[in-house]
């Protein structure tokens, strides 16, 4: 048993130093962005309000969210664009990882820590709807028509994962693991 952990050992010190990169010698500029505010190309003719939950479509690109299949909600748009060009031809800036003062439709106090789902660009609801797109958690439940939604950093897992593969308990753990 020695011998085989001690053969591990060494492949694990070979590997780490052949894909090892070398330590800095210098001084050296390292960029990053505002935590919670990222960037995200806007896809083809979409306006994107001020305000509203933001989605991507499968192409990676910003759009106002909706119960529509492929949606991932990735945050709150922190500035109105309107892009009647190309997919990409604007940038616009979405905040994440915090709680955001929403409407709902139906929602109640027992629902706070669920997951809410998308029912378009400003309201979220506990009813999964037609794609089961996830908006966030319910962190205060202010009204019945309103709530604070806390959308994660990076956004939301995509609808459908997990699935049906799963057992109930492992899809209740990865549930709460993706979101």
């Amino acid at each position: 048993m020695r011998s085989v952990v001690t053969f591990f050992l060494m492949i694990v010190s070979i590997l780490g130093t052949a894909f090892a990169m070398a330590a800095l010698a210098a001084d050296r500029q390292t960029g990053s962005r505002a935590e919670g505010l990222d960037p995200y190309p806007v896809a083809t003719a979409v306006t994107i309000f001020k305000g509203s939950i933001v989605a991507v479509n499968d192409a990676g690109f910003a759009i106002p969210a909706a119960d529509a299949a492929a949606a991932r909600v990735i945050g709150v748009a922190d500035e109105k664009v309107v892009n009647a060009g190309a997919d990409g031809a604007k940038i616009i800036r979405v905040r994440s990882g915090e709680a955001y003062d929403l409407a709902a439709t139906s929602i109640t106090q027992a629902m706070v820590g669920d997951i809410m789902h998308v029912v378009d660009d400003q309201t979220f609801d506990e009813a999964t709807g037609t794609n089961g797109v996830v908006a966030g958690r319910l962190m205060e439940f202010i009204s019945t028509t309103r709530g604070m939604l806390f959308i994660p950093r990076g956004g939301c897992r995509k609808a459908g994962i997990p699935d049906g593969t799963y057992s109930a308990n492992e899809q209740a753990i990865l549930a709460d693991t993706l979101n």
